[in-house]
């Protein structure tokens, strides 16, 4: 018979046994067991794929097309440019000039409505000026100004808002424009406010900061910014669809004009940024002959960024540091846009009009009339969906002859072009999940609600 010693003991190793096991349980289902369970979804999601599915298998092939379509059209001309003024931004522009326009100590005014018309400027879709966004954010600027520009950037481009108002009608284009100008500032503002308590430490942490002279010119700073936006405006410069404006006549001159740019930051990366002029001259004389050899601009604009990135590699200092911001920016936002880019054409099809999984009938169907639903719908749709650059106007013109209404119309313009599956995703990575659903939300209330108060005065 035990002792009432021995029976305590053994009592407190069993408890003690217990507690052990359930610890090891609990460590086990947190690493090996939740793998398991994500293999076992897995699998039972392979399992029951339906392939023989008509739908299904024009949602995978829409996906794929998609991929394709936004590598080939978008991502090189857009991204690519793209990219290097992000790094720009990070390396050359100081974070003292952020903070001074975008920052604590700017005027708020000021702030906001050089954010706001930014878009006039850069015709860009919700893709390629999210590593222009990332960029001032990096660099201090405040959360309101800062996505005051990361909406206007692609939702106030010039060419789309003339193209709006040209086939679409002026009243639209005029709705447009408004509604796209007051969005950034609106949604800036009520960003600001909600978070405030983190932009007041932000803001505090700048006071703080002493002002910091420029180490070059601002001129000279500028010039090097504005040769490679420009390089990323007219090499994406849209046709239009009438050959009797001014326009088209600078479509028809888009790459005489890259080219005169292309040697303006062949200059700037000599003369300003004091990179080695050998290295330089050969990748210029590089691409002159590459773009003597074919009819296609593609191949010099390809190898011109190709020889910028091996010099840069090979430089020092500044140039150096260019480089390595901007492939820091490549790798933050690619894998996310190739995910997003793929979701995107599975659920919704293409802008070529391949389908996805949702029937494009059924959006037609949602988006008739001027109800509540209609305008909020057409607010989803549109944020979810990828629309390059132009690209959202013929799709809403096919969409209003199949009978959608002027308000979702509108509504589909105002959130489509700012907004899409891959968009959030990488804003997502750079202001956080909190942050991004607030912005996200904003953008679709506010849409839907320009639509209605449109579609009921029109």
């Amino acid at each position: 018979m035990k002792s009432a010693a021995g029976k305590k003991n053994f009592l407190d190793n069993s408890i003690s046994g217990e507690s052990t096991a359930w610890k090891n349980l609990k460590e086990l289902w947190g690493t090996e067991y939740k793998k398991l369970s994500y293999a076992i979804i897995l699998f039972v999601i392979i399992y029951y794929l339906p392939v023989s599915y008509e739908r299904f298998e024009n949602a995978v092939n829409s996906s794929f097309y998609l991929a394709k379509w936004y590598a080939r059209e978008h991502v090189i001309l857009c991204l690519v440019p793209a990219f290097f003024i992000a790094g720009v931004i990070s390396v050359f522009i100081s974070q003292a000039s952020i903070i001074k326009y975008f920052g604590a100590k700017a005027s708020k005014w000021l702030a906001y409505l050089i954010a706001s018309v930014s878009g006039s400027i850069l015709a860009v879709c919700s893709c390629t000026i999210l590593p222009l966004f990332s960029g001032i954010h990096k660099r201090g600027a405040g959360l309101g100004p800062a996505i005051a520009f990361l909406y206007s950037g692609p939702a106030i481009n010039i060419l789309a808002i003339i193209l709006t108002a040209r086939i679409l009608g002026l009243e639209l284009g005029a709705a447009r424009i408004i509604g796209a100008v007051g969005f950034s500032i609106i949604i800036g503002l009520i960003m600001s406010f909600i978070f405030r308590k983190e932009e007041k430490e932000k803001a505090a942490s700048q006071l703080a900061l002493p002002e910091v002279e420029e180490t070059r010119p601002v001129w000279q700073t500028s010039f090097h910014f504005l040769t490679l936006a420009g390089i990323l405006v007219f090499a994406n410069w849209g046709k239009p669809g009438s050959p009797d404006n001014f326009w088209f006549h600078i479509y028809q001159l888009k790459w005489v004009i890259t080219s005169f740019l292309a040697l303006g930051l062949a200059a700037s990366l000599i003369f300003i940024l004091k990179l080695n002029k050998l290295q330089v001259i050969i990748g210029a004389i590089l691409t002159i002959l590459s773009a003597s050899f074919t009819d296609l601009p593609l191949i010099p604009f390809i190898t011109g960024f190709v020889s910028l990135s091996i010099i840069l590699s090979m430089s020092e200092g500044e140039g150096n540091d260019w480089m390595k911001e901007t492939w820091s920016f490549t790798k933050q936002i690619i894998p996310l846009l190739a995910v997003g880019v793929l979701i995107a054409g599975f659920l919704l099809g293409t802008p070529e009009g391949g389908t996805g999984i949702i029937p494009n009938e059924w959006i037609n169907g949602l988006v008739g009339g001027n109800s509540i639903f209609a305008n909020l719908f057409a607010s989803v749709a549109g944020a979810f969906m990828y629309f390059a650059t132009l690209t959202e106007i013929p799709i809403v013109q096919g969409l209003m002859n199949s009978g959608m209404g002027k308000g979702p119309a509108l509504a589909l313009l105002l959130a489509g072009p700012a907004l899409s599956l891959p968009n959030m995703l990488v804003i997502r990575s750079v202001i956080g999940t909190r942050k991004t659903i607030v912005y996200v939300t904003l953008v679709i209330v506010m849409a839907a609600l320009s639509g209605m108060i449109y579609g009921s005065l029109f």
